[in-house]
């Protein structure tokens, strides 16, 4: 399970690949979108994410029922159309903004949310899509993109099983097996006990696929755990200062935060290294204060060892305790100073 988007390399044995999404948090000020994406990269961010739409490709502009927010969100009393109009990424800074992201060592790719957009990152260059949550079950886009023939990352935040199944058909029927899955719960921010990460190894074992996290709980400690539990994926939301306002500032990271994070990924796979029962030298030397048999009375040649001269104690000089009954009722083959490690050599057998 590993796929390449651009000069890296995402999946079993690879580091963990984090995405800084920028959203809306631009609040549709270029200098800020661009120091936005500095700031991602000094926080330890290996890509950032673009949208990739208008208010126009994504709804209607109208204000009946079906288009009101109204679902207890963070954007309840607009429309679709307004939220959209407020948080797209105009176009034509994107080129732009993949330049900058290129140049300062950041891979940069987008979700199109429709074909319109498709064509446009293709006229860019990206080297990976990502097929937002509420895009799972538009299934001709899927298509689409998986006929480009890029890697996809596929967010699942109101998806069923059965939506998961058929958008990763419908990128192998399109000849593209180049799949990442990211575990999201699509709540704004997230409650904890609605996360479930334990679907993260169940996805990676019933998909056969890169699995990771696409997070909007407020904090760390989320994606952390996920990286514990296979997660190979982190995508969090960022913001220089959350102050700023806009549509995601209240789900997203400062850049301090983002480093934290970043830093404690990095901790936790490193600590979760590989299967290994071999011991270290610096464990093989720590042994050395495990517990042993040692005589721990003065005795004379001839003498009887008994559970009161002999004792399993540290440090680990002598036989391994497990010998202690063997050993029971023989006799000292000559005198033995008290701290003496015990040996077979110290045993008379006959």
């Amino acid at each position: 399970m590993k796929l390449k988007i651009a000069n890296r390399f995402i999946g079993n044995e690879q580091p963990v690949f984090i995405i800084a999404e920028l959203s809306a948090n631009h609040l549709q000020d270029f200098d800020l979108a661009v120091k936005t994406i500095r700031a991602m990269k000094e926080a330890g961010a290996d890509a950032v994410k673009l949208q990739t739409y208008t208010a126009d490709t994504m709804t209607l502009d109208s204000d009946n029922e079906y288009f009101q927010i109204k679902q207890g969100t963070l954007w309840d009393g607009k429309t679709l159309y307004q939220l959209y109009q407020e948080a797209y990424t105009p176009w034509e800074w994107q080129p732009e903004l993949k330049k900058l992201a290129e140049d300062i060592g950041l891979i940069c790719f987008s979700s199109p949310f429709d074909k319109t957009a498709v064509d446009f990152l293709e006229q860019m260059n990206v080297t990976a899509y990502k097929v937002a949550s509420f895009e799972i079950t538009d299934i001709p886009l899927i298509e689409y993109i998986a006929s480009k023939g890029q890697p996809i990352i596929i967010s699942t935040g109101i998806a069923t099983l059965a939506d998961i199944e058929e958008a990763i058909n419908a990128c192998k029927r399109m000849g593209n097996d180049q799949i990442a899955l990211l575990k999201c719960t699509s709540e704004y921010p997230t409650p904890l006990e609605d996360v479930n990460l334990r679907t993260i190894p169940d996805m990676r074992e019933r998909f056969g696929t890169v699995v990771g996290l696409s997070d909007h709980t407020l904090g760390i400690s989320v994606p952390i755990a996920a990286v514990a539990l296979g997660a190979k994926i982190i995508e969090k939301h960022f913001i220089l200062d959350r102050k700023l306002g806009g549509p995601d500032s209240a789900f997203s990271l400062e850049p301090e935060e983002f480093r934290a994070m970043v830093k404690s990924v990095r901790e936790s796979e490193k600590a979760l290294g590989k299967v290994s029962y071999e011991l270290t030298e610096k464990i093989k030397k720590s042994r050395e204060f495990s517990r042993s048999l040692f005589v721990v009375e003065n005795m004379k040649a001839g003498e009887t060892f008994t559970e009161i001269n002999i004792k399993s104690i540290r440090p680990g000089f002598g036989l391994p305790p497990k010998h202690l009954q063997e050993i029971i009722r023989k006799k000292a083959i000559k005198d033995i100073k008290r701290g003496t490690p015990l040996d077979w050599s110290l045993v008379e057998w006959t």
